[in-house]
């Protein structure tokens, strides 16, 4: 009855449950539990700075993936049609969806979460964005949107480096699909 009681407190779901004479057994999946070494900030700058990343990457993850199975689809119907014509007849009306589907959630994000977007749309597809929209959009588009991004000081052609540059991202990914953040 406890063990029961427990598993409903910490919401894990006995997976089964054996009988050995008068005792009764629950054998339960536990989750992976990751441990990081304790994060020291040399200022307050570094810690807002953590926090901030939390925050962003906590709002973003969700759509990364979301729109990574979209590129996917996308692609996989975009390899179906060979007519020139007829594709790009079908990717206008994609964009469109897409557009209608994403528009009122990425106005409502900041500057720092649309970066952390394009990081994390590099994780998860392993492209950068100035090869998604050449992709999709072509050279000159892509060509447009990096010089207006050269302006805010960013770069559409940097890509995500999870072992080395990104690697508090990657550790805050961590943490957040584990549940732990």
């Amino acid at each position: 009855m406890i063990t029961l009681l427990l598993c409903i407190l910490l919401d894990m779901v006995p997976m089964a449950m054996s009988v050995e004479g008068q005792d009764t057994c629950y054998h339960m999946y536990l989750h992976e539990v990751y441990v990081y070494p304790k994060l020291t900030f040399k200022n307050r700058r570094q810690e807002r700075f953590y926090w901030k990343t939390v925050r962003d990457v906590k709002k973003c993850l969700p759509y990364a993936r979301l729109i990574s199975k979209d590129m996917a689809y996308a692609d996989a119907q975009l390899l179906q049609i060979t007519d020139k014509k007829e594709r790009k007849r079908w990717w206008k009306q994609f964009e469109k969806k897409l557009f209608k589907k994403y528009e009122k959630d990425f106005r409502n994000m900041t500057a720092s979460q649309g970066q952390m977007l394009m990081k994390l749309m590099d994780r998860e597809s392993e492209r950068t964005s100035y090869e998604l929209i050449r992709q999709y959009r072509g050279k000159a588009s892509a060509d447009f949107w990096q010089f207006v991004a050269k302006l805010f000081k960013n770069d559409l052609k940097e890509g995500y480096d999870g072992a080395d540059k990104d690697r508090i991202v990657e550790r805050v990914i961590t943490l957040v699909e584990s549940g732990q953040l």
